[in-house]
């Protein structure tokens, strides 16, 4: 399904934090098959896209589609501690403006997230939280929609969003 990209299985260490701290509370009796793809942070964007649009026939066949990860992650500036802090202005700026742009259909700025200045670089310092977001959009279909069902920002610079493509 991903040729020519080389795919094996590796199943010596298990899931990682960002599939198993989503899943244990979705399906706590751990009675669903999982696949867990490795994200190759150092291609661009775009690469991630096109593994998206590959993985989106999967949904034909009602498998599960889960991409975990943070429109807004920036360790650096999280203040620790703190449960309730106001978020930072920028991560509030940036989640509005990548929400419109979910909503409105238009991905491109976010494949192109460099070039949304600064806001979008502070909650990005780093792609791997990030780039899960791709490979879901990537899987809608023109018909359907876009919902945020779970909203927020911890520590003040780690967005809680929850982006839902379709049902």
């Amino acid at each position: 399904m991903l040729s020519p990209l080389p795919v094996k299985l590796d199943d010596s260490w298990g899931l990682d934090h960002g599939t198993w701290s989503v899943l244990r509370h979705v399906y706590p009796d751990a009675a669903i098959p999982v696949v867990q793809l490795s994200i190759n942070e150092s291609q661009p964007a775009p690469f991630h896209v096109e593994i998206g649009k590959k993985l989106a026939t999967l949904r034909d066949e009602n498998i599960l589609i889960v991409g975990s990860g943070n429109l807004v992650h920036n360790l650096r500036t999280y203040r620790w501690g703190q449960h309730t802090p106001d978020p930072y202005d920028w991560a509030v700026r940036f989640e509005k403006e990548a929400k419109q742009m979910m909503l409105a259909g238009d991905f491109k700025p976010l494949i192109d997230y460099e070039k949304l200045g600064p806001d979008a670089m502070l909650s990005i310092p780093t792609p791997d939280h990030y780039l899960p977001l791709l490979y879901v959009l990537s899987t809608k279909q023109q018909s359907e929609g876009i919902t945020f069902p779970i909203e927020g920002v911890d520590g003040g610079s780690i967005s809680m969003l929850a982006v839902q493509v379709g049902n």
